[in-house]
């Protein structure tokens, strides 16, 4: 199925609004947690806490989903395929290991927040939480400038389909040979991030 010219323009217009929105909401989460770690007035502490739960579930959430969604539709409806290139397979994998990740991040923060809500948060509570958050909005960050990057230079060539039998996916060489190895590297790290985020998580709660 290819969309028309109209539906086209539609679709990329939502997938980069909600990927802007996704990007800005996040540095703007990546502020108040620093500010929340930093400051020392426990009212600006709360308030940032609480305000972070709001951003996370009510923009960050919402806005990682819709450019996740569009993102699929658009390669679904468009000459540009799902699986036909390295850039997109490599672009969808990374959207959706954040949006895993996101889920369980959103577990620290509403704990925080729910903290908040019921008591002031002195300077040193919790710290190595709040902690976690910063380095987490900085790897989501760092994520969204990857994918951005890969938006705009789609790199890496193409992924044939063909085998003996017709069904197999086979991988062409691509043009710029250290691509398939930048490209097994970026998998590689952001599993082992992956990883290292459930097992961060799960130390937190025992």
């Amino acid at each position: 199925m290819t969309f028309t010219p109209g539906i086209r323009k539609l679709g990329l217009t939502a997938h980069i609004s909600f990927s802007v929105g996704w990007f800005g909401a996040v540095v703007g989460f990546l502020i108040l947690s620093i500010s929340g770690l930093i400051s020392q007035r426990p009212q600006m502490v709360t308030a940032n806490y609480l305000t972070m739960e709001l951003i996370g579930w009510f923009v960050i959430v919402p806005f990682c989903l819709g450019a996740l969604l569009t993102g699929i539709l658009q390669s679904l409806g468009t000459d540009w395929g799902l699986l036909k290139h390295y850039w997109i397979v490599v672009k969808l994998f990374l959207t959706i290991v954040a949006t895993l990740v996101l889920f369980l991040h959103m577990q620290p923060i509403s704990y925080l927040a729910d903290i908040a809500s019921k008591k002031e948060l002195s300077y040193l509570e919790f710290r190595s939480m709040r902690i976690q958050l910063i380095a987490d909005a900085c790897a989501a960050f760092f994520v969204l400038l990857v994918a951005t990057t890969i938006s705009v230079y789609k790199p890496w060539g193409k992924i044939a389909y063909g085998a003996n039998n017709g069904n197999t996916l086979k991988l062409m060489k691509s043009r710029t040979p250290w691509g398939f190895y930048v490209l097994l590297a970026i998998i590689g790290l952001m599993i082992l991030v992956a990883i290292l985020h459930l097992f961060g998580i799960s130390l937190g709660h025992h």
